[in-house]
């Protein structure tokens, strides 16, 4: 009886209009991963089966008229939104490092994956009125398979030098990233889920950064950039996910933020925590992170480094001596800005891009400082 009642519902659907012209699979998949629903849900929201859905999101058939508008309104989004192909090819999750891989539920992963092809597009309708920076991220060779934390040190040297990061502090992480060309954003803290942490992809033709929002300290923010920037340059074709890739990019970090020769002056031979606040408030990494690399560098002994981690996880995070609120992406916002100042407003620039004006808007909020400026404390 049910299949009866499904052939009539898609009979009465083919005398009420044909298919529609144009329909992007990609862009459904962007729209259902963003909702947080899969397929089975969709496909009952709209009285069509799963199946047809995943064949509508690989292009393999186009919809009625009045499934796709069904779909648009199920799913929250204008109808143009789901007839424009997309700009580039969306994230695959396994061309994605996310950092709590495991502890983030897969639907989770696929929200946050659906906002950086959504980022995406947005940036694309917006290079359409501006010139931003070419993706220019160096290229390390000779970096593959088993790196050990000799070679992630020499790789972080490398890429100082190939950024043209002077010796000492690196200033802004982000804004580093940001003018090799890189797409960084934050997760809109209200809509995802908070155990998503930061992640990074290569896949694209603009490299891609996304970062916790949960993350209100400016060290460990840091930490997560840099610690991104070693995947997007050790990792482009890797498989996500392991141990041993995680734990290279987390010496690259380490290495980036704090060279070995420069650094381990300003770390103590013993647990003096004046010492590690000071190294903090100089080099803008954490007290957690400036102990492991103390440790790592020969500085303090086993006893020492174990006796310095019951003590940092007696303080939790936040940890003492903050450094003020994270490092905040400003390309897409100083792109916008500037159009505005131009008459061009965020509603032309949605319609242009067929994206709802709030996705359009929570976009450029994401990847732009909107926080009342203040003198920058140097490190």
């Amino acid at each position: 009886m049910s299949d009866i009642s499904d052939a009539m519902r898609a009979a009465r659907r083919r005398r009420v209009s044909g298919s529609v012209s144009t329909f992007s699979g990609a862009r459904l998949s962007i729209a259902r991963r963003m909702a947080r629903m899969s397929r089975a849900e969709l496909a009952a929201l709209v009285d069509i089966s799963p199946t047809a859905i995943t064949q509508l999101e690989r292009d393999q058939y186009r919809p009625t008229t009045a499934v796709a508008a069904e779909l648009a309104l199920s799913l929250g989004v204008p109808g143009q939104f789901l007839q424009r192909s997309v700009s580039d090819q969306t994230i695959p999750a396994s061309a994605a490092h996310f950092r709590s891989l495991r502890a983030t539920p897969a639907i989770s992963r696929e929200q946050a994956l659906a906002y950086a092809d959504l980022a995406l597009e947005v940036l694309s309708g917006i290079e359409d009125y501006v010139d931003l920076p070419p993706a220019d991220l160096p290229s390390l060779k000779g970096y593959v398979g088993e790196i050990s934390r000799a070679d992630a040190e020499r790789a972080a040297a490398e890429a100082r030098q190939m950024l043209g990061v002077a010796e000492g502090p690196v200033p802004h992480v982000v804004r580093l990233l940001e003018a090799q060309g890189v797409l960084v954003l934050r997760y809109p803290s209200d809509q995802f889920d908070h155990r998503v942490d930061a992640f990074s992809t290569s896949a694209t033709r603009r490299p891609v950064v996304l970062l916790s929002s949960t993350k209100a300290d400016k060290a460990r923010s840091r930490f997560d950039s840099a610690h991104e920037l070693g995947h997007l340059l050790l990792h482009p074709d890797a498989e996500p996910g392991s141990k041993l890739i995680e734990g290279q990019a987390q010496d690259f970090a380490a290495a980036f933020l704090a060279p070995a020769d420069q650094v381990i002056d300003d770390l103590p031979r013993t647990l003096d925590w004046d010492a590690f606040h000071a190294a903090k408030r100089r080099w803008g990494v954490s007290l957690r992170a400036l102990v492991y690399r103390a440790r790592t560098l020969g500085l303090l002994s086993d006893s020492m480094y174990r006796r310095a981690n019951i003590t940092l996880s007696t303080w939790g995070t936040p940890e003492p001596g903050p450094l003020g609120p994270p490092e905040y992406p400003s390309l897409l916002g100083t792109a916008v800005a500037l159009l505005a100042e131009h008459n061009v407003t965020t509603a032309e620039l949605a319609q242009h891009a067929a994206l709802p004006d709030e996705h359009f808007a929570m976009v450029v909020a994401a990847a732009t400082d909107s926080r009342p400026k203040i003198v920058p404390t140097p490190f």
